[in-house]
């Protein structure tokens, strides 16, 4: 048994780097859906059957704790998942999460009742899927209270991140965060909510400017997996070697992934 990991394309191996770091001694399967990716322009149904489909196949490979390292999947699709889909022996866990707990500074199973936090001003950058599920501000609402988000929609970055045009991707982002900051001058904080984001987090925390804290999630990611496995040690797998698979073309993709985290990562077909 191993723990999957699941992405539309490239942007979950920010996660799975920070997850293989955290937990060496722990084995993972990561699946990029890159023939379909970009997900966030994609409806909600579309969102899930590719989403099921995805994690259907690293069950197939012994992964019974699936993380999605998606944002548009764990927006869109995640809940629909965990209620009438994921059966009782699987289980299968989102991104969003851990970067509320830390946003908000209180546990996901503190049911209390929301309270002030010191952020109070938050841009919040993402796929079209993600900020139109609302799925964020819905969850931290839930905590806090007072929190002002202005949700930037970044069409086209993460096509540009898939094709390997690190240009166009920088260009992308300084035009998304100079379009939020003028509607919001001056945020506190941003998060970077999509995990192919973290890819280009130093373009973003520039172009943001100093006083700027940027959240970017994979390595709060990272940590709340460690503490599920020591929670659930069943779902850890014995030691083997990772493996990537890709809906892809396996060449291209291996390419683009090694460009991108500057090591050599060696995609297998789906």
């Amino acid at each position: 048994m191993a723990v999957g990991i699941f992405d539309s394309g490239l942007g979950g191996l920010t996660v799975y780097a920070a997850v293989e770091k955290r937990l060496p001694d722990v084995p993972f399967v990561y699946y990029g859906d890159n023939a379909h990716a970009p997900y966030g322009v994609r409806d909600a149904d579309d969102i899930f059957d590719l989403t099921c489909r995805g994690v259907e196949r690293l069950w197939d490979e012994g992964c019974d704790l699936v993380v999605l390292a998606c944002n548009t999947a764990s927006a869109a699709a995640l809940k629909r998942m965990q209620e009438s889909w994921v059966p009782k022996d699987k289980r299968v866990l989102g991104v969003f999460v851990p970067l509320i707990e830390a946003l908000t500074e209180r546990q996901w199973g503190d049911n209390s009742a929301p309270r002030e936090v010191a952020v109070k001003h938050v841009a919040l950058f993402a796929t079209p899927a993600t900020v139109a599920s609302r799925a964020f501000q819905r969850e931290l609402a839930f905590r806090a209270i007072g929190v002002d988000v202005e949700a930037q929609p970044c069409g086209g970055v993460v096509d540009a991140i898939e094709q390997g045009d690190e240009i166009l991707a920088e260009a992308l982002v300084r035009s998304h965060v100079a379009a939020l900051k003028r509607r919001m001058p001056h945020p506190q904080a941003a998060i970077l909510g999509c995990t192919h984001y973290p890819l280009l987090e130093p373009v973003f925390a520039e172009a943001l400017g100093p006083g700027v804290r940027v959240y970017s999630q994979a390595n709060l990611v990272a940590e709340s997996l460690a503490d599920y496995l020591a929670r659930r040690p069943e779902f850890r797998g014995p030691g083997r070697e990772a493996k990537f698979l890709t809906t892809g073309d396996a060449r291209s993709v291996s390419d683009h992934a090694t460009q991108f985290l500057r090591r050599s990562i060696r995609f297998q077909p789906a």
